[in-house]
C-alpha cells in the first residue's frame, strides 16, 4: 500500500513539475497564445505575445494600460487634434456625461480579447454611442431630426477623433471642386536635397570603381552596379556606409539591418515601426511575415521576413519598385489585384517610363505611405511615412493628405464611402452621395441669412 502511494505521489510530482516547466516556458518564450484570454483586435494582434506592451510589467493595471495607448497612439491624436481629448471629460461640465460614458481612458470604446463584439477600428461599443451624449443634437441641427445615432460615423460624416476634413468650414471651402483638380499632383521626394542644405556641403557621386569594400570581401558585380547606380551612390554614399558602424558591430556587416539604416533614416525607421510592417520589431519580436498577416497574402510570399531590404532591395535602393511592385509581390487582396487595371496604375506607368513628372503618377505607396511636409533641422523635407495605419483607419483619414492632392472634395468623400469602388480600385465613379456638403453649404446660407 505504502509503495502504491509513493508511487502516485511520484507520478503527481512528475506531472506537476512537467506542468510547471511547460508553463513557465510558455510565459517566457515569444509564443504565450496559451495565456490570452481571447482573440486580440486587427491593430494589436501582431504584438499580442508581447503582454507588457499594453499592461505593464506584472499587469499594473488600468493606469499602465491607459500609458501604453497613449505611449503608441498619443502623438497621432496630437498631430489630427483629437476631437474628443480627455480634457474634454475632466471638464467639471461634463462630469454627468462621464457617469454614463467614460470617455478620458481608451479602454472605455477598445476593449481588447473581445472578438465576439470588436467591430471596425476595435471599437467594442455599441454603434450607436453618440447617443450618449448627442442626445439634442437635432436641436441645434435641424438637418439630425430623425437620423438614427448608428449613422454618425459614416464616412463623410464625423470621425470621433479626427474630424479635420469634416468641419463645416472645411467643407464648404472645399464645395464645388472639380472631379480631377488643375494641378493635381503628390509632393516629390527631396530627400537628397534636404541632407545637402542640413550638411551644408557638396556631395560627389560614387562610381563602381570607388567601391570601398576590404580587401578579401568579394564583390558580387551584378550587385555593385546596381549600387552604383542607386540614391546611395548618387548622394556618395560607399560600401562601408551601410556595412560598416563600430557603435553597432564591430569589422564588417553582411546583412545591415533597420538598426543600421535608422542611423540615417531615423524617421522612416519610427513610422516604420508603427505601422503594419515593423510593428513587431519595435517589441523586439521577430519581424513581420504574410504567414502572420490577417489580410490575404500570396502562398508563395509567405515566409519572407519584412526587413528595409525587402522591399527597398539589397543594393539597388530601387524607390519605384518599393512603391509598387515589392506591395504587389505579397498582397493578394480584391483591391490590390485590381490595381493594375486601375486609372492609378497607368499613371504610374506613364511616370516610370519618364512620360510624366514625378507626382503625377498614383502608386501604391502614394496612397498607403503619403508624402507628407515637414520641418526638420531647419529645412523643409518631404518624409515618406511609413506607418500604413496613419490614414487607413478610418479611410477618410486619406481625404487631405492623399485624395485632395488630385481630387476634389465631394468626388473624394464618395469615393471611399463607396466599397465596391475601392475593391475595384476606382475604377469608374462613386455609386454612394454624401450629403455632408450639401448640409454644410444650407447651414452656411442660413447663418448668414439670419446673423443673430
Amino acid at each position: 500500500m505504502q509503495t502504491s502511494n509513493i508511487k502516485w505521489w511520484g507520478m503527481w510530482l512528475l506531472l506537476s513539475t512537467g506542468f510547471g516547466a511547460y508553463n513557465a516556458y510558455a510565459l517566457l518564450g515569444e509564443d504565450k497564445s496559451l495565456y490570452l484570454p481571447g482573440e486580440t483586435s486587427h491593430g494589436h494582434y501582431q504584438i499580442e505575445m508581447v503582454c507588457d506592451a499594453c499592461h505593464g510589467e506584472a499587469f499594473e493595471g488600468a493606469e499602465a494600460i491607459q500609458a501604453a495607448c497613449v505611449k503608441c497612439h498619443g502623438s497621432e491624436l496630437k498631430k489630427v487634434r483629437d476631437s474628443h481629448p480627455k480634457s474634454k471629460f475632466t471638464d467639471p461640465r461634463n462630469a454627468d456625461r462621464v457617469e454614463i460614458l467614460d470617455a478620458r481612458v481608451c479602454v472605455t470604446c477598445h476593449v481588447e480579447h473581445k472578438p465576439e463584439r470588436t467591430a471596425t477600428m476595435g471599437v467594442t461599443l455599441a454603434e450607436d454611442f453618440c447617443f450618449y451624449c448627442h442626445q439634442k443634437v437635432a436641436k441645434d441641427r435641424p438637418s439630425h431630426e430623425g437620423m438614427a445615432y448608428d449613422t454618425c460615423a459614416s464616412a463623410g460624416c464625423h470621425n470621433y477623433h479626427d474630424n479635420q476634413a469634416l468641419y463645416e468650414d472645411f467643407l464648404v471651402k472645399h464645395a464645388a471642386e472639380p472631379v480631377v483638380l488643375p494641378d493635381a499632383e503628390l509632393p516629390k521626394s527631396n530627400y537628397s536635397e534636404w541632407l545637402k542644405q542640413v550638411e551644408d556641403k557638396q556631395v560627389e557621386a560614387l562610381a563602381v570603381k570607388d567601391a570601398d569594400a576590404p580587401i578579401g570581401k568579394k564583390l558580387d558585380a551584378v550587385e555593385t552596379l546596381r549600387w552604383a547606380n542607386s540614391g546611395h551612390a548618387q548622394g556618395g554614399v560607399n560600401c562601408s556606409g551601410c556595412h560598416v558602424d563600430e557603435t553597432l558591430q564591430p569589422g564588417w556587416i553582411d546583412k545591415p539591418d533597420l538598426q543600421l539604416c535608422q542611423t540615417c533614416h531615423g524617421k522612416e525607421a519610427e513610422t516604420f515601426q508603427a505601422g503594419k510592417h515593423g510593428m513587431r520589431l519595435a517589441q523586439t519580436l521577430s519581424p513581420m511575415s504574410p504567414a502572420l498577416a490577417r489580410q490575404p497574402m500570396k502562398d508563395d510570399q509567405h515566409n519572407t521576413i519584412l526587413g528595409c531590404s525587402t522591399c527597398h532591395g539589397g543594393h539597388s535602393f530601387n524607390l519605384k519598385q518599393a512603391a509598387t511592385e515589392s506591395c504587389l509581390e505579397c498582397h493578394d487582396d480584391q483591391h490590390t489585384r485590381a490595381y493594375k487595371t486601375s486609372a492609378h496604375y497607368e499613371l504610374w506607368q506613364q511616370e516610370v517610363a519618364g512620360e510624366l513628372n514625378e507626382g503625377k503618377g498614383v502608386s501604391c505607396a502614394s496612397c498607403h505611405m503619403p508624402r507628407l511636409i515637414t520641418k526638420q533641422k531647419g529645412y523643409q523635407r518631404v518624409l515618406v511615412q511609413h506607418n500604413q495605419n496613419f490614414n487607413l483607419r478610418p479611410n477618410e483619414k486619406m481625404l487631405r493628405d492623399v485624395c485632395m492632392q488630385c481630387h476634389g472634395y465631394e468626388f473624394s468623400v464618395n469615393a471611399l464611402a463607396d466599397e465596391a469602388l475601392i475593391n475595384n480600385n476606382f475604377a469608374g465613379k462613386p455609386n454612394v452621395v454624401i450629403e455632408s456638403v450639401d448640409m454644410a453649404i444650407k447651414r452656411e446660407r442660413e447663418k448668414k441669412a439670419n446673423p443673430g
